[in-house]
């Protein structure tokens, strides 16, 4: 038996990275995993490796979902309970991120990852809400440490993990006494391709990583704590020690960690930090 029979579960950024390594976890649980991703082939292929691990095909939906769109997020949910009836799980997982400075940054990147990062948890949070009262269900939001303390050269990507944390955290406290569970989870620096992806000052992406990822924290490792911490009905989740840390020392010697943040951030390849 597993941890989420019978349960069926939605995310979004589903054919990679952390979204990805969630459908196969979530999966393994057995629950019933909807796929929401921009690329129809990514979602297509991650639907085979769902169902070639000896899963059940009709445990699995794909749906090719731009979160940017109102229309597609409604979509997705509406696709979500006509298939399956419910949804017990919502996991706003997609997302964007940026390196660039504030001074060189072309507004359109700003606003580009507030609609894809924020707006796009509004969005599916939104329409899925009937569902997850009646199911007394969870919705989670993948933040990022940014999202407790800014990071230079990321005011677009932090400051849409800050607005995400408000959001979801107002959401539990209007739900608190109808049964919803809202999880805010951080992961710190992990493995996954949003490095790649990130956008630099005009909007195109970068291309590679700045950082060495060998000693990050899995993909796969993060899905396993957060299926976890879905199970258990947490409300928040900081990963790693030095995630950790950095939420502890930020409440009682902010400066420190402005300093200690700015010379960690300078030490990466191309740095545009002096």
């Amino acid at each position: 038996m597993g941890k989420f029979d019978g349960k069926v579960v939605v995310i979004t950024g589903a054919s990679s990275g952390i979204g990805l390594a969630s459908a196969h976890a979530f999966a393994q649980e057995g629950a019933s995993v909807v796929l929401a991703a921009r690329s129809a082939d990514k979602l297509k292929q991650t639907f085979c490796e769902l169902s070639h691990k000896g899963q059940e095909a009709g445990r699995f939906l794909a749906v090719p979902t731009d979160v940017q769109k109102e229309d597609n997020c409604k979509r997705l949910i509406d696709a979500a309970v006509e298939k399956f009836g419910k949804i017990d799980v919502l996991v706003n997982n997609a997302g964007i991120s940026m390196r660039a400075m504030f001074r060189d940054l072309d507004l359109i990147v700003l606003k580009r990852l507030m609609d894809v990062n924020f707006w796009g948890t509004v969005y599916c949070t939104k329409y899925a809400l009937p569902y997850l009262l009646k199911s007394k269900g969870t919705v989670v939001g993948v933040i990022s440490i940014a999202g407790f303390k800014g990071l230079p050269a990321r005011t677009g990507y932090s400051a849409s993990k800050f607005a995400i944390y408000g959001f979801l955290d107002t959401l539990r406290v209007e739900h608190l006494h109808d049964g919803l569970n809202v999880l805010v989870f951080a992961p710190g620096f992990t493995a996954s391709n949003v490095r790649f992806a990130a956008l630099t000052a005009d909007g195109s992406p970068q291309g590679e990583t700045p950082r060495d990822e060998a000693g990050m924290m899995s993909a796969e490792t993060v899905a396993i704590k957060m299926v976890h911490a879905v199970y258990k009905r947490k409300s928040q989740v900081v990963l790693t020690p030095v995630g950790k840390l950095t939420v502890f020392l930020n409440k009682i010697c902010p400066r420190l960690v402005d300093k200690l943040e700015y010379n960690y951030m300078k030490k990466e390849p191309n740095s545009p930090l002096k």
